[in-house]
Order: C-alpha cells, then structure tokens, then sequence
C-alpha cells in the first residue's frame, strides 16, 4: 500500500530563522502602514491566510479577499529578501530522510501547510527542499488549517489514481495545529519538536507518534513503518 506523507514546513523541515514573521511585518507595513506587530495573533501552525485575516480583523480592517491579497502580496517581495538575511536552516535529519523516503515507490512526498504555496516555494527553494515534494495543500485552499487535508488527499488521488485511505496518510508537524490538522481527515499524526512546542507540551495533545527529532532517520522510519 502507498503511504501519503504529509509535512508542514516550518519547525518541521526547515526553520527560517524569523525570515517568515519579519516579512509578514514588513508586508502589513507597507500595504496598510501598521507597525504595531502582530498582536495576539499566532504564528506557529496557522496559516499565512489565517495570520493575514486575524491582522485585519485586530485593525479594524475589512477582512476581504482584496486586503488578504494586498497584505499577502507585500509578504511574498519581502520573504526572498529576508531569507538570506536570517540565520535559518534545515531541521536535523530531514535531507537524509526526505532522500530515503523518495526512493521508496510506495512513499508519497507531499506538504500540507499553512503556507500559501508561492511562500512555501521561496522558502523550499532557498533551502534546497522543494524537489522532493510532488504537490500540497496550502493557505490559498483554505484559511483554516484543518479544511485542507481534504485538498491533499484529492491531488494525491488525482496524481496516483488511488484513493488512500486515512491509515495511510501522515501528517507530520511541530504543532498542536497539525496533529487537529491531521486529526481532522483521520489521518496518523507525526508530531516533532522541533518548532516553538516542546516534546512535553506536543505529547498532552496525543498525538500517533513524537519524536524530539528526525536525526536518526533508520530509527524513524522503523517505528513509523515506512
């Protein structure tokens, strides 16, 4: 049987190193002149639509698909110049793993993230990822985070002509976000800790499997049976 992996991005493959939220600032800077941050709204295992409409809504502005755009639009010009300038890097293990998984012909390599999917191929690009993944679900699908595995599994049927059943599929995240996430299309839930949740506070949402990190990449694949 094919298995449908499902990743998220940041704090799972890859952390940015605050590119990410640095240019979301500078995108609601120069699309609506704020400069009072981002508030009470969180980041981590939202998506890009869901951060740009709770900024909107906070403003007092008009939560539209023309102002989601507008801030959206500024994020994605600041996002290639702030990357470089960050810190970031590859999560441990993860280039090894995806390299195993996508010799494998029973292993589907797909992201389901709150990305929107031109964000998600700016970061993937820059951190030499992107080649490994034949499709996603992202933000543009869905502002919420648990409408969009249903959008993975029907491009995954429609590249593959299968329909894969909810034990075949893993979502695998850093956050409380992506274990509802996966939860939502009863699918396995893959959490790792290697975002801003630590293994102790992933482990009260309970999820299939939590690992601290991929670093050892036989012992993962072993215990998740791929």
């Amino acid at each position: 049987m094919k298995k449908l992996l499902l990743f998220d991005i940041d704090g799972t493959l890859i952390t940015s190193g605050g590119a990410g939220e640095t240019a979301l600032l500078s995108g609601m800077r120069d699309a609506f002149g704020l400069e009072n941050g981002l508030g009470n709204v969180v980041v981590a295992g939202n998506t890009d639509s869901g951060i740009a409409r709770g900024i909107l809504a906070a403003n007092n502005l008009a939560v539209s698909p023309e102002n989601v755009t507008r801030f959206l639009d500024g994020y994605l010009h600041h996002l290639p110049l702030e990357l470089p300038r960050k810190a970031g890097y590859v999560l441990p293990g993860i280039v090894a793993l995806l390299e195993k998984l996508k010799a494998r012909p029973n292993a589907v390599l797909a992201l389901l993230t709150g990305n929107i999917v031109r964000g998600a191929e700016i970061k993937l690009t820059h951190y030499g990822l992107w080649h490994y993944f034949e499709f996603g679900a992202f933000a543009d699908d869905h502002h919420d985070r648990n409408e969009l595995g249903p959008f993975a599994r029907a491009r995954a049927h429609e590249k593959h002509g299968v329909e894969f059943p909810p034990e075949a599929i893993y979502v695998i995240g850093d956050t409380p976000r992506d274990i509802a996430c996966g939860r939502a299309i009863e699918a396995k839930t893959v959490a790792i800790a290697t975002g801003n949740y630590t293994y102790e506070q992933l482990l009260e949402h309970q999820p299939d499997f939590l690992f601290h990190d991929f670093s050892e990449v036989e012992s993962v694949i072993e215990e998740l049976g791929w």
